[in-house]
């Protein structure tokens, strides 16, 4: 068997993947939170954002925290067309379930309905993305700590899911996100600890593309649309902001039609 290391780079890559998985949490859910309060074709637009924040967000946890993953023996390579699919599949299954809970009647189904499509989503992107590996052997995975690790996506996503539909306020947004962050972060290295891989050493060259050719630039483009996502929620009004200066509009209108 190979040695593993999940953090050759030290504490670098857990902490820079728990940051990122924490920012499309927490864009997620306040996007999900402006939705709620939304209606028409402006809650569709606040549940994409939603999903492409959250999806986004979790990819790039992965990704960065595979940066620090190493083999001893072999080299790593990513196939390129199933690392984008991965990506795609997380904000494509994560969207499924942010609609449901943004469209849902029955708050309680539509919890569980969205907790759990978005949790198999997280699940689905993690081991597609280790399906994407290209090393010189064989990986394996142990089935209990698997499943411990889909368990873990589900019930975070599930969480998350009540947060967005409960509360409210910026600091609570900021607390559930940091959780969900964190949970995101012990699925991924939950689904680690069950890998293991047996080195077959070659001299052949491998097919797909090095972590700093590829995933590093695409991590690097991914995280700065987190931000500027960041930034554009930020920056837009909420709805009880709208309220509040359309009123104030009227009242100005009124004190300027009665004078």
């Amino acid at each position: 068997m190979g040695h593993l290391d999940h953090a050759a780079y030290g504490w670098l890559t857990p902490v820079l993947s728990y940051v990122m998985a924490s920012i499309g949490a927490a864009l997620g859910l306040r996007c999900t939170v402006r939705a709620l309060a939304a209606t028409g074709s402006s809650r569709r637009n606040w549940l994409i954002t939603a999903a492409s924040a959250i999806g986004t967000g979790i990819w790039t946890m992965h990704f960065v925290a595979m940066l620090g993953f190493h083999v001893a023996g072999t080299e790593i390579h990513y196939d390129v067309p199933l690392t984008i699919l991965s990506l795609l599949v997380a904000v494509l299954v994560v969207g499924a379930g942010v609609f449901a809970v943004g469209y849902g009647r029955d708050r309680g189904r539509a919890l569980v309905l969205g907790g759990l499509t978005t949790g198999l989503g997280v699940a689905s992107m993690h081991y597609l993305g280790m399906a994407a590996l290209r090393l010189h052997g064989r990986i394996s995975y142990d089935p209990l700590t698997v499943g411990l690790s889909v368990a873990i996506a589900v019930v975070a996503a599930t969480a998350a899911m009540w947060a967005a539909l409960n509360i409210k306020s910026l600091a609570a947004v900021a607390v559930a996100s940091l959780v969900m962050g964190a949970a995101v972060s012990s699925m991924h290295y939950t689904g680690m600890t069950a890998v293991a891989v047996r080195v077959t050493p070659s001299d052949a060259g491998l097919p797909g593309a090095t972590a700093l050719q590829f995933i590093f630039p695409l991590a690097v483009g991914l995280g700065s649309y987190l931000f500027i996502t960041a930034a554009f929620v930020a920056l837009s009004p909420t709805a009880d902001e709208r309220a509040a200066s359309a009123f104030a509009r009227s009242l100005g209108e009124r004190a300027t039609a009665s004078g």
